[in-house]
């Protein structure tokens, strides 16, 4: 057992005093990942740690800490000597992933892949706790015949070879990884399977251009962004790169609007808050604002009209 535990690599910054705890993070980063740099909007109070351990030719990290942005610049990569891919899946609060002028903006579940050599950009907006896996580049192009195609795309933690993948990642802990419960060889095979399988699904989407494939992803696009206000079909459509007749027409034929769709989006997320007990410090007007309504007393109606009862009536039912 003791052995397994010394696999295990840990940079706190408990290990510092405050006020040296970012710049302490940076240089784990850089010893722990590659060379990065970081910034914090909570620097005051910031706090994070990585564990990491080898998984065959696999290294699992994991992050636990306070909101950050992270920078893959030039000046990093033309100093690293090593480079890969990593694939990052974050449980626990969206996020953001740049990279080659592409965003992805990722919901809790989701996986993302990026490349080293290339410049990126994590924007971790509420915390970091995260688990991210590097991955030798060879192993990644064995495996992903275009691996330079599927840089910052989202990887659907909720649908399809997507979901499998994501839920096999979340299970590769640094512990397990010291300790592992099948050969490392055995388990990165399977992970590369599933890798393939998640990146060819949406590849394939991709080239067909089939109404389906294109209703996926406007839906796709719409539960991402449901939580900002304002949000229409015109801005979906610029984001996905089509007109929006194109948008209304393949949704019209899946037999759905789009106001109905981010309806049903926005009401997901209202019955989700309102049916957990660590909501209830918000008020209504507060959760509202969060799945993208500012106005309280609308929020109170699609309520209503969607869940079949009002904001506090859900809450006093639960109890």
């Amino acid at each position: 057992m003791s052995e397994a535990i010394d696999t295990i690599h840990r940079w706190s910054t408990d290990a510092v005093p405050l006020a040296q705890r970012l710049d302490y993070w940076v240089g784990a980063v850089c010893e722990g990942f590659l060379e990065m740099d970081v910034t914090s909007p909570v620097a005051g109070s910031f706090g994070a740690t990585l564990e990491s351990a080898p998984l065959g030719p696999i290294v699992v990290n994991q992050v636990r800490g306070s909101a950050q942005d992270v920078y893959r610049t030039r000046r990093a990569i033309a100093h690293s000597r090593n480079n890969y891919f990593y694939l990052l899946c974050k449980t626990d609060s969206a996020w953001v992933a740049v990279q080659d002028g592409r965003s992805a903006r990722l919901l809790p579940g989701d996986a993302v892949l990026v490349d080293s050599r290339r410049r990126y950009e994590f924007h971790l907006l509420q915390s970091a706790d995260t688990i991210s896996l590097e991955l030798p580049t060879a192993w990644v192009d064995a495996w992903i015949p275009d691996a330079g195609d599927q840089m910052a795309r989202r990887i659907d933690g909720q649908a399809g070879w997507g979901s499998v993948l994501c839920g096999f990642v979340r299970q590769l802990t640094p512990q397990m990884a010291a300790k592992p419960p099948l050969p490392a060889a055995l388990l990165g095979d399977q992970l590369g399977g599933l890798l393939a399988l998640a990146t060819g699904h949406g590849l394939s989407e991709s080239e067909s251009e089939g109404r389906a494939a294109l209703r996926r992803r406007v839906l796709d696009a719409t539960r991402e962004r449901h939580a900002e206000p304002g949000l229409t079909a015109a801005g979906v459509a610029r984001e996905l790169g089509i007109s929006e007749r194109s948008l209304h027409r393949c949704l019209g034929e899946g037999g759905t609007t789009f106001a109905t769709a981010l309806a049903g989006f926005r009401m997901q997320a209202a019955r989700r808050m309102l049916g957990d007990a660590r909501f209830d410090r918000l008020g209504i007007a507060e959760i509202g604002f969060r799945v993208g309504l500012t106005d309280a007393s609308h929020f109170v109606r699609q309520c209503r009209r969607h869940l079949g009862a009002t904001p506090g009536e859900l809450r006093r039912l639960r109890r």
